[in-house]
């Protein structure tokens, strides 16, 4: 799976979401060329069977336009829900008693069913609970055997099934339900590429997720908790890439809070050579707006001037009346960035010292090196993933070109930043440093980025073939 048209030179990646207002192969496709990398399938909504058939589609779009497209099956993990109301709904009033406890009957204005007996068991008194996305808060003022006695801080209307999050807590329950478990075996049989990991709280979450799916894809957690925020080391280090879930980190977490987050999840992303993706909320008003307002347009741009890999589309694009137009602007705003000069010296200011090993070393050399020759691209050789990552790192000047003999390893560098990934294929197999050079420049001349005289940085290893074994570069002028 090669490219065969000229690249899109925007470094940043851009996740689309698909859903009732994107299914169709002719809107899956127009998304992919108006600048989607990677499409999300939200196991929050739909059928197997629903995401099947865009996992389909998806695949022969990506045969069509002759560039990899990656997949993300995103699970949803432990939702925590209040139970139902006599009437469907009740006002709480600020000061009120409010009881929540295991009783199946219906609910009133003094009480609701919370089926979720591990809350009331970890709950102290002083505890938050948060309700409806954080629009209603509750505070515990006494902790029974079966029941949780709260005051209401902040009222408001609670209807049915609304959710319950708690800030203050770390619930002993497992970031994958039963029903994640299901999704996450039929994803994975699927062929999908990345796993989004809900809910985590603990790098244990992370580990079990990892467990499960044996490489067959990689795992995208998601940082929605405080209490992973808590563990954020343990768990960018055990995860393949992270994504910054502002959705619900900004129901648990206060308003102020939420950018200085943004911003150190995405440094400690870089520092370790994880691709990060800040989501949810970016171009909201996209739903039912041809156009975003200015403020979401600078909340794009400030992702990118903090150096994320992607910036993902959600409602906008699986519900809202406008996906296309969503894409295309996140796609110009994204580019008109990366134009700035300030931007360019921001990258190369923020880049992360070298590790003390070979790879590294040559990861950091290869963008000095193309800087240095004013070279067009660099071409990494990169067997698992490892090469492109690091080079990514270095956020070079000039695009990277990741060359990969499978497909699998091609999809899942669609989220990295600034690497466009070419699965060669093994058919014609890379044995000696001239095969090399003459494999880069097909390359990059397919590539589009490229012309004749130009020069172009190569990061490959010897032996050739074998995975973490970069430790080779070459200059090379096209012909």
């Amino acid at each position: 799976m090669s490219s065969a048209t000229a690249l899109h030179p925007r470094r940043t990646k851009i996740v689309s979401t698909l859903g009732p207002a994107s299914s169709t192969r002719d809107i899956i496709r127009a998304l992919a060329e108006a600048g989607a990398d990677v499409f999300r399938l939200n196991f929050s909504h739909g059928t197997h069977a629903d995401h099947a058939a865009r996992y389909e589609i998806i695949r022969a779009v990506e045969a069509e336009l002759g560039r990899p497209i990656g997949v993300l099956a995103d699970v949803q993990g432990p939702k925590l829900r209040v139970g139902t109301f006599e009437q469907g709904k009740v006002t709480l009033r600020t000061g009120a008693f409010f009881r929540l406890d295991l009783d199946d009957a219906p609910g009133t204005e003094q009480r609701v069913r919370l089926p979720h007996p591990e809350i009331i068991h970890a709950a102290t008194v002083g505890s938050n609970l948060l309700l409806d996305d954080g629009k209603l808060r509750l505070v515990v003022r006494e902790v029974g055997v079966d029941h949780l006695d709260t005051i209401v801080a902040v009222g408001g209307v609670l209807s049915d099934r609304k959710g319950v999050n708690v800030p203050d807590i770390v619930l002993p329950i497992p970031a994958l339900t039963e029903k994640d478990r299901s999704d996450l075996d039929f994803a994975l049989d699927l062929g999908v590429d990345y796993i989004g990991l809900s809910f985590v709280q603990r790098p244990e979450d992370v580990q079990e997720a990892r467990a499960i799916a044996g490489g067959r894809a990689w795992i995208m957690t998601k940082i929605e908790k405080p209490q992973a925020m808590d563990n954020l080391d343990q768990i960018v280090r055990l995860s393949d890439a992270v994504m910054v879930a502002r959705g619900d980190l900004g129901v648990e977490l206060p308003p102020e809070a939420v950018p200085l987050a943004q911003k150190h999840i995405i440094r400690l992303c870089r520092q370790l050579g994880k691709p990060v993706v800040v989501a949810t909320q970016m171009l909201e008003s996209m739903i039912s707006a041809p156009t975003p307002t200015r403020a979401e347009a600078s909340d794009v741009a400030t992702a990118v001037f903090d150096g994320a890999d992607a910036v993902m589309l959600s409602a906008e694009t699986a519900a809202g009346q406008f996906p296309l137009e969503a894409v295309g602007i996140m796609s110009r705003i994204v580019s008109r960035v990366e134009e700035d000069a300030v931007w360019q010296s921001l990258m190369q200011a923020s880049c992360p010292a070298p590790e003390g090993f070979v790879a590294d070393a040559i990861a950091a050399a290869s963008g000095q090196i193309a800087t240095t020759v004013d070279a067009r691209a660099i071409v990494a050789f990169t067997l698992a993933g490892a090469t492109a990552l690091r080079i990514s790192r270095e956020r070079p000047s000039c695009p990277i070109i990741g060359l990969t003999p499978n497909d699998e390893i091609a999809r899942r560098l669609c989220v990295v930043w600034g690497v466009t990934a070419q699965s060669v294929g093994q058919e014609t197999p890379v044995r000696t440093v001239e095969n090399v050079v003459d494999q880069a420049i097909e390359a990059a001349v397919a590539s589009g980025l490229t012309r004749s005289g130009d020069r172009i940085v190569i990061a490959a290893g010897l032996p050739f073939g074998v995975a973490g074994s970069t430790n080779t570069l070459r200059v090379a002028k096209v012909p």
